[in-house]
């Protein structure tokens, strides 16, 4: 709109740089006959209302925080007698059965952050995970996120309880969604042993406001080279002037 970035019609390609992560996103903006759009009848489970399509495209997002998509060296590890996955893909997370823990892994969020016993089990397994991974003493931090998972209820592929780190996400975070459709397709990985799949398609991730379709595509043999897609809305927020002193 503003003309930093030249627009084409009817998709013009932004690509991104996370700052947090040091990694790229490819944005492809509906801009038919050169304009953006912003209305449009794509809808988001957890956000209100319709908007024009977005479509988002992470492209080196394996190890955005340790620099290894397998930070412990492992594609499991056992924490206080739970098996659980320490993956680094967008987001550092350790992913964990729900039954594991004694939940159903259906639990509402609210539900979940009145479980004080299950949330000191939580932060256990996630300080433990956080040493394996590099990160020394994440008790300050808020990597890695702890994440429930479960088999899918609505026909999705997984359904999850998202952690941040110390209360549960009422629906899910983007990255959290990659890494979680990525460790779905990696064998011996918790997430895997859940769906049994491989390859390329789409995994829908089912959370406490509905679900996430993530469309994966390889782009070579390993793991690490996973592209990740996800569908999000146009939205102006804001418009304003910054003044910067001479």
């Amino acid at each position: 709109e503003h003309g930093l970035v030249k627009a084409v019609s009817p998709v013009t390609r932004v690509r991104i740089r996370n700052v947090n992560t040091n990694t790229f996103v490819d944005a492809d903006v509906q801009t038919p006959d050169g304009k953006v759009i912003y209305e449009g009848d794509t809808q988001i489970d957890g956000v209100p209302g319709h908007a024009a399509p977005v479509a988002l495209t992470f492209l080196n997002a394996a190890g955005a925080k340790s620099g290894q998509l397998f930070p412990t060296g492992n594609r499991m590890e056992v924490f206080d007698n739970v098996r659980v996955t320490c993956i680094d893909m967008a987001m550092p997370m350790v992913v964990i059965p729900a039954q594991s823990l004694g939940k159903t892994g259906y639990e509402s969020a609210s539900e979940l952050d009145r479980d004080t016993a299950l949330l000191k089990s939580l932060e256990s397994i996630r300080r433990q995970a956080g040493k394996a991974m590099g990160f020394g003493d994440v008790s300050n931090m808020v990597i890695p996120k702890p994440v429930l998972i479960s088999p899918a209820l609505s026909g999705g592929t997984i359904n999850v309880r998202y952690f941040m780190p110390h209360n549960c996400h009422k629906s899910l975070a983007i990255t959290g969604a990659i890494g979680l459709a990525s460790a779905c397709v990696i064998p011996g990985t918790i997430a895997n042993e859940l769906t049994k799949l491989s390859g390329d398609g789409v995994i829908t991730v089912e959370h406490p406001s509905g679900g996430i379709d993530v469309d994966l595509s390889h782009t070579a043999e390993r793991p690490e080279d996973i592209r990740a897609s996800v569908i999000r809305t146009a939205r102006k927020i804001l418009s304003g002037t910054v003044y910067i002193p001479e």
